[in-house]
């Protein structure tokens, strides 16, 4: 008797009927020619027997939301749990079943607490599929059943139970978006089986190995390192990228993504993007591809090194400090290093002494290795002068340079206009001719304009400017306000 079959007292329908009590009473013995034997000595008679583990068919007599009744024969219909129904998680009965079909199940347990016969469709199946699952193995074949769950490290195949296919073996290279999977019906093969834990690993990488290997055979042998192919970004690691070529992926290692560093491979190519790339090596034994990304762009050192040569200035940013010099970068993933050494005419003890990250600064190119691709730079040098490389020339007036192509300065900058307040202040300072002073020791003098010609060092250039607006500075003045003039 069920807890759960609430029909009206001797209610008929296609599968049987309830007797006064609620008891199901099944089709056949309604149907059946009693001939006087009493009926219930006649449904005992007809009530089949089941054990613990045994396979049972039935017919199905009702459809709950939690639940399924059965009808096999026994004294009560049995009651499927909906959890017992598929190997689908959160499944909806209804759509595993129907009123009227006719089912296998298992035997859980005859009579639970409740005084109910348990049984389970999605047992009954696996028993049925372990024994087929075992032959294949055996055989080396292949299972077919559709992805119906995406599950940590994998997916989920229905191939009459559930079968367990990692993500490293979906696809020839590992696959990250799993869910696209979901609904597609693959083959695979069984790689491992264990009964007493039901499980089942597959792999779909094998079997692609297997039907694909004479076309991966051949798309190698056509393949050459050296030429150039155009892919598709299939996917982005920590340690480069693997790009479709059309039949076979090819790795793009990291150090190969850019002329540039490259901090991780996402910086450069994302899934789906088309590329050019060249093949570096095919090794044919492990069916492996060596793609290079940076390759079939423009080498930045070979440029630089085509359009500088050593003595050249050049403006750089100064990227990084370390204890014997600097950093500076002076074009596009060019680094050049300034050695301590090269940093000042005077001793320094610590790059931060004289130069801080970020800034921007004109060095001298002192040596340029191609083949190691290493730049030697000096601010030391820059400071002397020199010539200045071309693309700098443009942003500069046409008159800062001589026919060489030497910076000689520019009228606007601030040591050009310093001099120019300098002659200013002192033409304004300077006494009219005929004037009269007085020296120290009492002595009346008159001024007079006169031609002074003296050699004046910068020791004496500072002192006139230091003892500006005495009698005994004035030839020096004027020599300061003579000597620049014939110099410009």
């Amino acid at each position: 008797m069920s807890d759960t079959a609430t029909p009206e007292a001797t209610s008929e329908s296609q599968f049987g009927t309830f007797d006064a009590e609620g008891n199901y009473i099944p089709r056949q013995i309604v149907d059946a020619d009693l001939g006087g034997v009493d009926i219930e000595e006649a449904y005992t008679s007809t009530m089949v027997l089941v054990e613990d583990g045994q396979l049972v068919t039935g017919t199905v007599v009702r459809v709950d939301q939690d639940e399924v009744l059965l009808d096999i024969g026994y004294k009560s219909e049995g009651v499927i749990p909906s959890r017992e129904l598929s190997i689908r998680n959160d499944v909806d009965p209804n759509e595993v079943v129907s009123m009227g079909d006719s089912i296998e199940a298992l035997v859980i347990t005859k009579e639970d607490k409740e005084g109910r016969l348990v049984l389970s469709k999605k047992r009954a199946q696996y028993e049925r599929a372990w024994g087929k699952i075992e032959e294949i193995k055996e055989a080396e074949g292949m299972v077919k059943g559709p992805v119906i769950e995406v599950v940590k490290g994998g997916l989920i195949i229905d191939i009459g139970l559930r079968g367990f296919l990692p993500a490293s073996l979906v696809e020839l290279r590992r696959v990250r978006d799993l869910q696209p999977y979901v609904g597609k019906e693959l083959e695979a093969k069984i790689i491992e089986l264990d009964k007493n834990r039901n499980n089942v690993v597959l792999s779909r990488r094998a079997w692609l190995e297997e039907t694909q290997k004479e076309q991966r055979e051949a798309f190698l042998d056509n393949l050459k390192p050296g030429e150039r192919r155009s892919g598709v970004v299939s996917s982005v690691v920590n340690f480069g990228a693997f790009v479709d070529l059309g039949g076979m992926d090819g790795l793009v290692h990291v150090s190969e993504l850019s002329w540039k560093h490259v901090d991780h491979p996402s910086s450069v190519v994302t899934v789906g993007d088309e590329i050019e790339v060249e093949v570096l090596e095919v090794d044919l034994d492990r069916e492996r591809i060596s793609l290079s990304l940076k390759a079939t762009q423009q080498d930045p050192w070979q440029e630089f090194a085509g359009s500088h040569r050593v003595g050249e200035l050049v403006y750089g940013r100064v990227t990084k400090l370390v204890p014997f010099g600097s950093f500076v970068q002076v074009g596009d993933g060019i680094e050049g290093l300034v050695h301590i050494s090269e940093m000042s005419a005077h001793h320094v003890d610590l790059p931060e002494q004289v130069v801080t990250p970020g800034e921007e600064l004109w060095v001298k190119i002192i040596d340029l290795d191609l083949q190691r691709r290493r730049i030697s730079l000096s601010i030391k040098q820059a400071a002397e002068g020199g010539q200045v490389a071309a693309e700098y020339q443009e942003h500069f007036c046409d008159h800062a340079y001589d026919a060489e192509g030497n910076y000689l300065g520019d009228e606007s900058s601030e040591g050009q206009q310093a001099w120019e307040e300098y002659y200013a202040d002192a033409e304004e300072d300077a006494p009219a001719a005929g004037t009269t002073g007085t020296d120290e020791d009492g002595n009346e003098y008159e001024y007079v304009e006169e031609e002074v010609e003296v050699e004046v060092e910068v020791d004496d250039v500072a002192e006139a400017l230091e003892t500006d607006g005495t009698t005994e500075a004035a030839p020096a003045a004027e020599a300061v306000v003579e000597e620049p003039a014939e110099e410009s």
